[in-house]
This record gives structure tokens, C-alpha cells and sequence, in this order.
């Protein structure tokens, strides 16, 4: 799908600003989801500058905050700060949930399910860490242990009023695409009681606005660059996610308590020290290239192994299978238009798990970007004009 950009008369965050007064004066409730990351950080900062000076109803606003369990202790410090700040504020709730929803897991491969779930009751002695003591454990919203995910169950908690989200298009491709499906300017900003303040942001815009309000942020973050990641790879989401792998690693030697604590909740969380510089984490790093002669490898027939001939070997539960099903329409629309380096991201996205199959998604963008530049191109050489 193709996506317009469109230069604005504004900076980024005049345009935050005026999107978030636009939802107050609704009258309307409002909701704010907070994940303790960078984004929402920014978001937040906005929203409580705002309340500060007066210009939105801070009784309109009630603050969410769903506990991953698995997270940083320095994220949860974070949220601690934020919610004491709109507390008194004068904000008419800061919801702290803790409840059994399901997550995504890409350490077990050597499973049959590719899911976990926080707070899992009867797994007490195992939890990552205990709960606050105002934290909320059960809800009459949510459809049962693990029947769901987070997004799901603040659609229904929220749909009397208006929610706040620092979801970025910049992310991901997968995310610019829904931003663009959505339609921004007819239907305000979504077609949903969801709004993105920040949807435009990009990660310096993120940056720089950290540093220019000097925002605290948590240490992971800190931690994650002093060990090498780029700016743009600094994400922090619980442990057992895919975006959390680049600095999982380091916490082994920086922090051996929580290490532990994630072993015991997690025991295949050790593949990490072993296996991150592999294809089973889509790494490509010049060390994987060396070992596993990664240049020389035939993909497309790789993924055709793994697809059409071995499917039982390695796709073994309903998550997968399902997966997988998508992956062989993928292989059999793209013949003929996807690249070498194509089939080498689908079969290394299939070795790691794609469960929400994000980067399917993201093939099937660079394939059709790449094969409309081709044909725009041939259209204008010499045997293209004669044809």
C-alpha cells in the first residue's frame, strides 16, 4: 500500500499537543495506555505538561498501565514516578493492571506453544517479581487465564471513552501500513476510540525531545547502547518478546539477580547466551555470515524443504501450523517476484517464529515495493517502449 508523505506547517510535537486538546474537549473520558518505554514516556510528558499549565481537565484522564511481569525493574520505577506525578495531579485513576493475559515467547522453540502467560496463577513462586500492592489481579473485562491478549482487553475496558496510545508509525513497516489503512484525516486520527498523538514521530523526534525536556528514561535503555545497539534498535518490552533479545543478553552480567529470576520464570531464556548470533533470532551479523556460509545458501529451496516437505517436522501446533500456512501462499503468490534475500528473510522469520506474522508482513511490502520500482523502470528503457 502506498503511503503519501506530506510536509507540515507545524513541528511534531505542536501537532502531539494539538491532537491530545482536541481530545479532551470532547468531554469525553479519556484513557492513556503507558508501557514505561520511551514512547509513552514522551506522550506522557505532553499530557502532564498540559495539566499543568491548565489547558485539559486532568478528571477527565485516567492512566493504564498493563504489568508485562516480565520487564525491567528500572521500567517499573518509571511507571512508579508517573503515576505519583498524576496522582497529584489531580488525574481521576492510574489503573495498574496485573492480570493473566497471553504474550508471545520466542524461546520456546523447543515447545509446543509459542505463548506465556503473565501473572499465571498457581506459578506465584516463579513470577519475575511480586506486584505492587494496589495493583489490580482480576477484571470483570477480561474473558479468562490466557484466553487474551492486552490489546483486546483495553479495547473493552476503554470503549466508553476516548484512549491515549504512543504508537509510532516509524516502528515498523507493519505499523506504517495500519496507520495508512486507517485514514487518518477523514476519520479524525483512527476509526476507532484509539488516537496516536505521536504516530508521526520519528526516533530522533523521540530523542530529542527526551533531551530537550531532560526526561528521565529507564536504565535499560542506557544499558542496551553502552553494549552496542544502535538508537533506532533501543526497544524495551518484556523479556520473552523478540524486540527485548538484543539487550536480554546483557543482563547475565549486569544484573545476575534478575537473571535468575528470569531463568526460573523462563528456562529456555539460556538459548539467548547461546544461540542469539544464529538464525534461530534472525540475527546477521558478520559472525553468523562466517559460520554458517551465509552467502552461499539456496533459500527459496531451503523454504520450499521446510514448507511443502518437511512441514510435520517443523511445524507442530496450531500457532505454527497456522503460520506456516500463510508462509506457503506467500511463497506460492510471490514466484516469480521475490528475491534471493527474500526467501532467506521467510525462512529465517519462520526459524524464529512469526507468530503474529509481522515479518511476512514486511516481505510482501518489500517484494511488491521492489517489483513496482522494476516495472516502472522497464517501462521507460528502450525495450519496454517498443513492447
Amino acid at each position: 500500500m502506498a503511503v503519501i508523505r506530506k510536509q507540515s506547517s507545524m513541528t511534531v510535537v505542536e501537532a502531539a499537543i494539538l491532537r491530545i486538546k482536541n481530545v479532551f474537549s470532547n468531554g469525553l473520558p479519556v484513557y492513556m495506555s503507558l508501557s514505561g518505554g520511551k514512547d509513552s514516556i514522551c506522550m506522557a510528558n505532553i499530557v502532564y505538561q498540559l495539566i499543568r499549565k491548565g489547558e485539559i481537565n486532568p478528571k477527565q484522564l485516567t492512566l493504564i498501565f498493563v504489568d508485562e511481569e516480565a520487564i525491567y525493574d528500572c521500567c517499573i520505577d518509571s511507571m512508579l514516578d508517573w503515576r505519583k506525578k498524576f496522582l497529584l495531579a489531580g488525574c481521576k485513576d492510574f489503573l495498574w493492571y496485573c492480570l493473566p493475559l497471553k504474550q508471545v515467547s520466542c524461546f520456546n522453540h523447543l515447545q509446543n506453544s509459542e505463548t506465556w502467560i503473565t501473572w499465571e496463577p498457581g506459578k506465584e513462586n516463579i513470577w519475575v517479581r511480586k506486584p505492587p500492592p494496589f495493583a489490580i489481579m482480576n477484571s470483570p473485562y477480561l474473558l479468562g487465564i490466557g484466553k487474551e491478549n492486552y490489546q483486546s482487553f483495553l479495547l473493552r475496558t476503554t470503549k466508553d471513552g476516548i484512549m491515549l496510545t504512543g504508537v509510532r508509525a516509524a516502528e515498523s513497516v507493519q505499523r506504517l501500513q495500519y496507520m495508512s489503512r486507517l485514514n487518518l484525516g477523514k476519520k479524525g486520527i483512527t476509526g476507532s476510540n484509539t488516537i496516536y498523538p505521536i504516530y508521526d514521530w520519528k526516533d530522533k523526534d523521540v530523542w530529542l525531545y527526551i533531551r530537550d525536556n531532560k526526561l528521565d528514561i529507564p536504565e535499560a535503555y542506557i544499558w542496551m547502547y553502552q553494549a552496542g545497539e544502535s538508537r533506532r534498535s533501543l526497544r524495551i518490552s518484556n523479556f520473552f518478546g523478540a524486540d527485548s533479545l538484543r539487550g536480554l543478553k546483557h543482563v547475565a552480567e549486569t544484573n545476575p539477580d534478575l537473571w535468575s529470576r528470569i531463568e526460573r520464570r523462563e528456562p529456555n531464556a539460556y538459548l539467548v547466551m547461546l544461540y542469539w548470533d544464529s538464525e534461530w533470532y534472525k540475527r546477521s551479523s558478520k559472525v553468523r555470515r562466517k559460520n554458517e556460509d551465509y552467502e552461499k545458501k539456496d533459500y527459496k529451496e531451503l523454504l520450499r524443504r521446510m514448507l511443502f516437505v518437511d512441514h510435520a517436522k517443523h511445524f507442530t501446533n496450531p500457532t505454527t501450523q497456522y503460520v506456516a500456512a500463510q508462509y506457503r501462499r506467500a511463497y506460492q503468490k510471490l514466484d516469480g517476484m521475490a528475491r534471493q534475500r527474500d526467501y532467506r528473510k521467510m525462512y529465517d522469520a519462520l526459524v524464529a517464529g512469526d507468530p503474529k506474522i509481522r515479518s511476512l508482513r514486511a516481505v510482501y511490502q518489500d517484494v511488491y515495493t521492489n517489483y513496482a520500482a522494476y516495472a516502472k523502470k522497464f517501462r521507460h528503457t528502450e525495450g519496454g517502449e517498443n513492447e
